[in-house]
């Protein structure tokens, strides 16, 4: 059999790129279709600086620590923060402190990102949560490795955000029903925007029409979802020829989403149930869920 086409709806990474890799050794066709672009907050950005720079993370600052660490869910989160310690030549980000600066992530690829920054720039941090998967996850995690670290007075932690996100990892951790002293404060800095790319609708339509056979479509994103749907015509657009869902005739296409924010997204705005979400945002996690799917069907 010829490989199965496997869209990605994302930016290829540079220089490898890790579903690339690995699609290709399972006899997929993987092809990248940007959808997001991306603007960093400088402005935002800036304030994370100042707080290193006034001792924000440190117990060595006069006033008590105010941050234990910080959250990242997302890639371009990390990117932010990564190009703002890269700018910032003038400045120390001193994280000699006891406990450790502490950086949550919550999957693989923000933790390989963080690992080679940290590795450079903040040697003592330590990284937690690579394998959590979910936001949800992640914030049981961090309610109990908290804990251990700060068992009564917990600084905050500084959760580095886009501007559209779930809420599950603050509402979790500052929970009323929590005792006092388990509950851990997060304040939010959202430090990019996200757009969908004026020619992502066009270049998808154009991947589309060419591809032959059955299709899956991996999305990464609530961002493009509206116009993934419109030319797929799936959910509100339904009508068009194409078709998916298993079955011979036409091409069928397939959707998998790489979490729960976009399932959710899908289901909850547009009514449309992706065929396969994700048990793990990563190459792995995305064939795990698409060879249980094909399996059931």
């Amino acid at each position: 059999m010829p490989p199965t086409p496997i869209l990605l709806l994302k930016t290829k990474s540079s220089p490898h790129d890790g579903y690339e890799d690995f699609f290709s050794a399972q006899n997929y066709t993987p092809t990248f279709i940007p959808v997001l672009e991306h603007r960093f907050l400088k402005n935002n950005l800036a304030q994370v600086r100042d707080l290193f720079s006034t001792g924000a993370f440190s117990n060595n600052a006069p006033t008590p620590r105010r941050y234990g660490g910080l959250i990242f869910t997302s890639q371009r989160a990390v990117e932010g923060f990564a190009q703002m310690i890269e700018d910032e030549k003038d400045v120390t980000f001193n994280t000699l402190t006891t406990p450790p600066l502490i950086l949550y992530t919550v999957g693989p690829a923000t933790a390989r990102t963080l690992t080679t920054l940290r590795n450079k720039h903040l040697p003592s941090a330590i990284i937690h949560g690579a394998d959590t998967g979910t936001g949800e996850n992640l914030a049981h995690l961090i309610l109990e490795h908290y804990d251990t670290l700060y068992p009564t007075h917990k600084p905050s932690l500084l959760f580095l955000v886009g501007e559209v996100r779930r809420d599950i990892i603050p509402k979790t951790l500052m929970d009323e029903s929590l005792p006092v002293e388990k509950r851990v404060g997060v304040e939010e800095l959202v430090v990019y925007e996200t757009g969908v790319m004026g020619s992502f609708e066009g270049d998808f339509k154009d991947v589309i029409g060419r591809a032959e056979g059955d299709v899956w479509v991996v999305v990464f994103s609530p961002t493009g979802c509206e116009a993934m749907l419109r030319v797929l015509g799936l959910g509100p657009f339904a009508g068009s020829e194409t078709r998916t869902g298993a079955g011979k005739g036409k091409r069928n296409v397939f959707v998998a989403t790489i979490g729960p924010t976009t399932r959710d997204h899908l289901r909850e705005k547009f009514g449309f149930e992706a065929h396969v979400c994700a048990p793990k945002p990563s190459p792995e996690g995305v064939l795990e869920g698409i060879e249980a799917f094909m399996r059931a069907i």
